[in-house]
């Protein structure tokens, strides 16, 4: 699936529930559903700064795609990178350089997370496409 594809199957979801008090047991759900992160990368370099909770991050690149494990000590973090992850994972570097997340805003995320979570989930997306610019000039 593309990125815009798995964007849009987010936004179908979301959009079956009533209340935010839903949504976010749905984000906690992704969040338990998460592949972890191996913990030989839970380490210092890979916690992505300006979040409130600790996130891990690890990329690597197969075939061409990027994978992304992640954690988070949080619960709400851990679905929100969950998300990210879902949008973001097995997609090739460019593409993830190049995709717009209006998704977030779209679900409604933004406007309900508190500020400093809304300050956390702007540091997730720019170290993913960090990492995405970084095996795009591998492959340059």
């Amino acid at each position: 699936m593309t990125i815009n594809e798995i964007q849009n199957t987010l936004i179908e979801e979301f959009s079956m529930f009533e209340n935010w008090e839903e949504r976010y047991q749905y984000m906690i759900d992704l969040g338990k559903e998460l592949p972890l992160i191996d913990n030989q990368y839970k380490t210092d370099n890979n916690i992505i700064k300006g979040c409130q909770s600790k996130v891990w991050l690890h990329a690597q690149m197969k075939d061409n795609k990027v994978t992304f494990t992640a954690d988070s000590d949080a619960i709400i973090t851990k679905g929100i990178i969950a998300i990210l992850i879902r949008v973001f994972s097995n997609q090739n570097p460019k593409d993830i350089i190049e995709a717009n997340t209006s998704f977030i805003d779209e679900i409604g995320l933004k406007e309900h997370l508190s500020p400093t979570r809304a300050n956390g989930l702007v540091s997730m997306i720019k170290q993913l496409k960090m990492y995405a610019i970084a095996y795009q000039t591998q492959l340059n």
